[in-house]
């Protein structure tokens, strides 16, 4: 049975509804960055760029870097806009926009973020890089979709007593990266560790400005967690979503960390922009090669 137009959207032109492309306007492998001004920051690098365009605060370019085509996208901050990003790029490559049904051979994508975080622990200072191995839901988006069999119970309960877990909140979704692509990316220079993915910057982060929180001490809870080699590295607000939803589509996807705070001494980055740009350039060099 086709999918309903109220379920999948498309503009005038037959493209999907908030991304505004078409199947053709995209690669196969793509990366996400938040702020959609980093998107030329990151083509500004290519031999050439075929497609531009953008909507709200979705933009993308498409394009070449050493024979490579890539596709750059903004998804904005958060975990509801990674839920509309990968549902409508997943549609583009696994749905027929003409006859509105799932297709017979299913195409994966290669999704790297390249993204900004704040450290959790003292020994990830400012300015390093770090990979996520595992995404830590703590902010339910993945609860509403059927997520048996891609998450780590275990880990999760243990995460659950060290941190007292309020019950009134939705349980907390450990999913591991892609190690495909992981491969790809690992290295000296580079750190590792589970990425917790909260639903806001200020109290889902413990930041207090005028508002009191609920668990002041989630952030010491969440740094001083340890279940044999798992530990709680840094905080941002998209890992555990993308993840979790590749996951469930087939898709290989890698989160790759910008350290510009540390929450354990306070320290933020001299230099944030330059840090995220020799990020941009340490991905672009293994992408190439996947």
């Amino acid at each position: 049975m086709p999918i309903k137009d109220s379920e999948l959207i498309l503009n005038a032109d037959g493209s999907v509804y908030h991304l505004n492309l078409k199947p053709e306007d995209i690669s196969d492998t793509i990366i996400f960055v938040g702020d959609q001004d980093r998107v030329e920051k990151i083509t500004t690098y290519f031999d050439s760029v075929e497609f531009s365009t953008q909507k709200r605060e979705f933009k993308t370019q498409t394009g070449y870097y050493n024979d490579r085509r890539i596709t750059v996208i903004s998804t904005g901050i958060g975990p509801d806009n990674i839920d509309i990003v990968l549902n409508e790029l997943d549609a583009l490559v696994n749905i027929d926009l003409k006859t509105r049904q799932p297709k017979n051979e299913l195409t994966s994508l290669n999704i790297i973020r390249i993204g900004t975080s704040g450290s959790l622990q003292a020994d990830i200072p400012v300015d390093s890089f770090l990979i996520s191995t595992h995404g830590l839901d703590v902010n339910g988006m993945l609860h509403f979709y059927q997520i048996q069999g891609i998450s780590n119970p275990i880990i999760e309960d243990a995460f659950i007593a060290h941190t007292n877990w309020d019950k009134n909140k939705a349980r907390p979704i450990i999913i591991n990266n892609s190690k495909y692509l992981e491969r790809y990316f690992e290295g000296a220079p580079i750190f590792k560790g589970m990425t917790g993915t909260a639903g806001g910057f200020y109290g889902p982060q413990g930041r207090v400005l005028r508002l009191p929180l609920h668990d002041a001490s989630l952030n010491s809870k969440l740094e001083s967690f340890n279940y044999k080699d798992f530990r709680i590295t840094n905080f941002e607000m998209e890992t555990s979503v993308i993840y979790g939803l590749s996951k469930l589509l087939g898709h290989e996807a890698l989160s790759l960390n910008a350290i510009i705070a540390n929450r354990a001494t306070g320290d933020f980055s001299k230099n944030p922009k330059k840090t995220v740009e020799q990020l941009i350039l340490y991905a672009l060099e293994r992408i190439v090669n996947i």
